[in-house]
């Protein structure tokens, strides 16, 4: 066989595996109708800020049929934000949310799930917009790329208008990374859909090197025997 040939089989060969092994799994569902996954599949999640007057934490749940469970918390808050209302209530990693500010959840194969924003005594709301039944299944998150940052307004609570074109994240988070965020429902209901935020991206599964080995001994082995029979002819 060609030298060239072969190098160039032989780098496909690795393209493809690669390609294969670390692109994300792509998620049958996940924005304001549900979070759904195909195939297991892993989120990191990052904390990015807040701005809501409460005392808030971001949780994972389970949901089976009208049966909404807690399975794991991202993020807590241990105070409303970093001081007071300045910038409108902003609570930032390292001041009002401690630790690392990421964290990788598995979400299971054909499992429904929802994020849930848990406010104390100002209940639960959740970003499948269906299970928000106390207010008629209102839309109280936000999904969307790098652009939805831009709209939102993190330093008013004026209504966020465009928030009904930010409900699917399936696109940006196979493309990279998606925004999460969410309107608390307090100040008055002001929809301002900035009360906590969160970025979510797939973790690429682990390159399978037994797999590359093959596919190369695979390679290395036809190329031998062409050898071979060129030598006997």
């Amino acid at each position: 066989m060609n030298n060239k040939l072969l190098s160039a089989l032989t780098a496909t060969a690795a393209a493809t595996a690669l390609l294969g092994a670390t692109a994300p799994a792509h998620a049958f569902s996940f924005g304001t109708s549900g979070i759904k996954f195909q195939e297991d599949t892993s989120v990191n999640f990052k904390f990015k800020e807040s701005h809501g007057g409460f005392t808030s934490s971001l949780g994972i749940y389970t949901v089976n049929d009208s049966t909404i469970a807690k399975v794991t918390s991202l993020f807590s808050e241990t105070k409303s934000s970093d001081n007071g209302d300045s910038n409108e209530w902003k609570g930032s990693l390292g001041d009002t949310v401690l630790g690392s500010g990421s964290v990788v959840f598995k979400f299971l194969a054909n499992q429904v799930y929802t994020l849930g924003l848990a406010s104390g005594d100002n209940g639960t709301v959740y970003s499948t917009s269906t299970l928000n039944t106390n207010s008629n299944g209102s839309q109280q998150a936000v999904f969307g790329g790098s652009n939805l940052w831009n709209a939102l307004n993190q330093e008013m609570t004026s209504t966020f208008q465009a928030a009904g074109q930010f409900t699917d994240g399936t696109g940006s988070l196979s493309n990279g990374s998606t925004l999460i965020s969410f309107d608390d429902r307090g100040n008055g209901l002001d929809a301002d859909f900035q009360d906590f935020t969160v970025s979510a991206e797939a973790v690429p599964e682990p390159i399978t090197m037994t797999g590359l080995a093959i596919g190369f001994g695979g390679l290395i082995a036809a190329r031998r025997r062409r050898r071979a029979n060129k030598t006997v002819s």
